[in-house]
């Protein structure tokens, strides 16, 4: 899909200079045509790129971008502003590659007359299904407008979540590296020296520090084979967790380990209200709206869980009871869903619990990280204390000896 500036001459004879995208010159010039223009002259634009796009590998798109894509185009439709225009429009101003090409082909073929849901269909790894079905809900119910806004609202609490957990991950990590650079470095090159130190004494060296020589040694001799081990096994626990078992064994570990439990569940029931109260205030019946949530959430076990609910009211099962059969959220949220199934207003309470929850995730996180900092940081100590005594304790007997 490319991008042609085109100038021609309305029926009214007023001269236009406009830009268009296609998949070639003679489509361009056809749709030129077809719009009852005398074409003067059409020629393909080059974009320029920037340095980052230039950089950039892959194709992904970030719920940030889709945030911010789906608002300007329900404030567009809100004002308007026909489809295929709010489409070009939003054509021109991205500035993702991956989302652009997307936008472009979607912006072609609803010109020709294609759904735009359907369209989006084309292009899984841009448009999630999520946003696919909530479109296609739009269109049938003559709602696109404020089924944009909802779904504006919902990837930007997406993308708050991504956020939060990402920052939260910082930390440990940049701690991590600089615990694993002071060790290696005290290990490589401070622990030669004092091992010259005691061979030339000709001691008897305690246990810990034969142990901290043997580990050095190894290190500087076969520091190859441990960074071949690191790589084997970070590519074998992706190969395992890519795995429908292992992503299960792993999803399931997530809930068990103390300091992560208590903001994974919040992580899942925040997912499952905003995405279930998206769909269902979208006009989506519930049977597929928790289908869909249970693929969005983002977890393998309550993945299950979903599906097994599902089943059960598919059976005619009210949402409340199956979850309260099957525990998978906490009582709380059960009894909110019984409140809105009873009133009639199911998804305006999921709302209102997913605003709930993903306040008190914030605090989770919060508290994960105050409790992660003393922890990595007694651990650091333990090492590093471990390597500074082995590397004492000689010492002192060299000193007793003199």
């Amino acid at each position: 899909m490319a991008v042609y500036k085109y100038t021609a001459v309305t029926p009214s004879g007023q001269e236009v200079e406009e830009t268009i995208t296609g998949n070639s010159l003679s489509e361009v010039q056809d749709r030129i045509k077809e719009k009852g223009y005398f074409v003067i002259d059409v020629t393909e634009t080059v974009e320029k790129k920037s340095a980052g796009e230039s950089l950039s590998f892959g194709k992904g798109v970030k719920t940030k971008d889709l945030s911010i894509l789906c608002k300007q185009m329900g404030t567009l439709l809100k004002a308007g502003v026909p489809l295929s225009s709010a489409l070009d429009i939003l054509y021109r101003q991205t500035e993702n590659k991956s989302l652009k090409e997307a936008l472009g082909d979607v912006y072609a073929e609803v010109q020709k007359g294609s759904q735009i849901s359907g369209v989006m269909k084309e292009h899984p790894k841009v448009f999630p299904e999520l946003m696919v079905n909530m479109t296609e809900s739009g269109e049938m119910t003559g709602n696109l407008d404020n089924v944009m806004e909802r779904l504006a609202v919902h990837y930007e609490k997406e993308a708050k979540i991504e956020s939060r957990i990402t920052g939260a991950m910082i930390y440990p990590i940049v701690l991590s590296v600089v615990a694993i650079t002071v060790v290696v470095f005290l290990l490589v090159v401070v622990m030669p020296t004092f091992i010259g130190m005691f061979e030339g004494a000709g001691m008897d060296l305690p246990l810990p520090t034969r142990i901290l020589i043997g580990i050095s040694n190894a290190l500087r001799d076969f520091w190859y084979l441990f960074i071949l081990g690191a790589v084997g096994l970070g590519f074998l626990f992706n190969r395992f967790v890519n795995t429908e078992t292992g992503r299960y064994r792993f999803d399931a570990l997530k809930f068990k380990i103390p300091i992560v439990k208590s903001s994974m569940d919040k992580i899942v029931t925040a997912r499952f209200t905003r995405t279930l109260g998206s769909l269902l205030s979208s006009g989506i019946p519930l049977m597929d709206s928790l289908e869909m949530t249970g693929k969005v959430v983002g977890n393998a076990v309550i993945e299950e869980k979903i599906e097994t609910v599902t089943s059960e009211v598919e059976k005619g099962e009210t949402l409340g009871k199956s979850l309260k059969r099957n525990p998978t959220f906490g009582p709380m949220i059960v009894s909110m869903i019984e409140i809105g199934e009873e009133s009639g207003n199911l998804d305006g309470m999921l709302d209102k619990s997913a605003d709930f929850y993903e306040r008190e995730l914030e605090d989770a996180i919060d508290r994960m990280i105050r409790l992660l900092e003393p922890l990595m940081i007694v651990v650091m100590a333990i090492v590093i204390g471990f390597i500074v005594v082995s590397m004492a304790l000689p010492m002192f007997d060299m000193f007793q000896t003199i």
